[in-house]
């Protein structure tokens, strides 16, 4: 259950029951209810006034439990009740000064968006320098990693968000003694299964209607998910474990 928020221009303050993370950290932590979520999104909520988190001397966001709780919420209020920010601001200040405020309704054709008109899907990016301090790595560590093929620029130099998930990952996978180099049959496997949803999506996208092509978008998300699940559960069943 997600707290009030103890205060308003306080809510960057450290909290005292739990440790700092960083935003790759975060990030993980946002993804399980907010799957779209990327680093990019959290800074742009961080330079709307939304969240606060803390600066290390060498510049590193770090975020408290009472910060990503915030940020829940408001992901939560953009996702459930299609608000904008300033009103999930108003909303947070109002709740920050113990008032009951009812959150108002609106629509998802909101602003002006025709309705039926298929979403063009947003594809967040990030830059290395963005990529090599959201994880917390260097260069040799990343040069490496790229190296195996989990990490992949794009054409233009710059990463998808998914990078940061990758290589918190790998980095927690490090701990264990599992290496890079370890991780390149898994590395081909999601290449096989990212192949397979590919083979059954392809004709939607290259369809001619846009609806079509924007459905396209959707049935990826749905056969990924359910491509994750099923490779989950093969693992688990392999290694007799059930992971909560």
């Amino acid at each position: 259950m997600l707290r009030t928020p103890s205060g308003g221009a306080g809510h960057g303050a450290a909290a005292t029951d739990g440790a700092l993370m960083s935003i790759g950290t975060v990030l993980n932590a946002l993804r399980d209810e907010f799957p779209e979520v990327t680093v990019s999104k959290i800074r742009f909520l961080e330079s709307e006034g939304l969240i606060e988190p803390q600066r290390t001397p060498s510049g590193y966001r770090k975020f408290s439990p009472d910060d990503v709780e915030r940020l829940g919420h408001v992901l939560r209020m953009q996702r459930d009740h299609y608000l904008p920010l300033k009103v999930i601001r108003a909303h947070l200040d109002a709740m920050a000064r113990g008032e009951a405020v009812a959150l108002p309704s609106v629509g998802p054709q909101g602003d002006g968006e025709a309705p039926g008109e298929p979403e063009e899907p947003v594809v967040a990016r990030i830059g290395r320098a963005e990529l090599l301090a959201a994880a917390e790595i260097g260069e040799r560590e990343l040069d490496e990693w790229e190296s195996y093929g989990l990490i992949t620029p794009l054409p233009d130099g710059v990463y998808d968000a998914e990078a940061v998930t990758v290589a918190a990952l790998v980095t927690e996978l490090g701990r264990f003694g599992i290496e890079p180099r370890h991780l390149r049959a898994v590395k081909a496997a999601a290449d096989r299964e990212a192949g397979l949803v590919d083979q059954v999506v392809a004709p939607l996208r290259l369809h001619r209607n846009p609806q079509t092509r924007a459905h396209a978008q959707a049935r990826t998300k749905e056969l990924a998910g359910l491509a994750v699940k099923l490779h989950a559960a093969l693992v688990q069943s392999a290694l007799g474990v059930r992971l909560p």
